[in-house]
């Protein structure tokens, strides 16, 4: 595999998951000047709109959403107010103020602009991205969570067409534990915290090679084929 220069986010992940994939780093290898310049360089480098998020407090040695909400369905990565759509900006200046802020905000990439996303389970997601590198497909950054979820990012469009594009393939779209996010939804991108169990990471980097995001069409069949062994061993159990 090609080695890549001049990538983006902290902290650092190999290239290819593990074939058992279960990435959690242990403590806080970023602090929170990490996330300030990191949301700049989303911003000014690969020109992706950013907003700020919620994040974890420690309390009463726990750990919990900064909105308050002890039963938040994402601890720590979403978005802080209802109309974050017109928050997140590409500009360098406005995400410095932003963060100058509240140091401690998630960084928010809304899905639908630059890019959208297809979120599927960490296992099926490393299995097809080990079938797509063998079959040299061209691939975008794919983000890893604390959550076990790989996030693929591809071109925008990809809500519409990907329903009609899995029947195709012969699979029912509601069979599969495959989620597209794209206009009017957003990632958590590294080095957010999130859920208290570890940091979002990437498992491919942002980086020249892979500046120009590849359709959805490109990798869904790999995908859905993943998912879909994935949710028969599920059943199988």
């Amino acid at each position: 595999m090609q080695h890549v220069e001049h990538t983006i986010g902290a902290p650092a992940t190999a290239t290819r998951p593990p074939a058992r994939p279960a990435v959690r780093p242990g403590g806080d290898p970023a602090p929170s000047a990490g996330l300030l310049e990191t949301a700049v360089r989303y911003a000014q480098e690969r020109h992706w709109d950013v907003l700020p998020g919620t994040w974890l407090e420690d309390v009463d040695g726990g750990r919990r959403c900064s909105c308050g909400d002890p039963a938040c369905p994402a601890p720590g990565a979403h978005p802080t107010r209802p109309d974050w759509p017109g928050q997140a900006t590409g500009s360098g200046a406005a995400v410095r103020r932003m963060w100058a802020r509240e140091p401690r905000a998630s960084i928010l990439l809304p899905t639908g602009r630059g890019f959208d996303a297809i979120d599927v389970p960490e296992v099926a997601g490393c299995l097809a991205l080990a079938r797509m590198e063998r079959m040299d497909l061209p691939l975008g950054p794919v983000l890893c969570t604390p959550t076990r979820r790989l996030v693929f990012l591809v071109l925008p469009g990809a809500t519409a067409k990907v329903p009609d594009l899995l029947r195709r393939l012969g699979w029912p779209p509601a069979s599969l534990d495959l989620v597209v996010r794209g206009d009017g939804d957003y990632v958590a991108a590294p080095p957010t915290r999130m859920s208290g169990t570890g940091h979002v990471q990437w498992a491919r980097h942002p980086g020249a090679v892979n500046r120009w995001l590849p359709d959805a069409e490109e990798l869904l069949s790999p995908l859905a084929y993943a998912c879909g062994r994935e949710a028969a061993a599920q059943r199988g159990r």
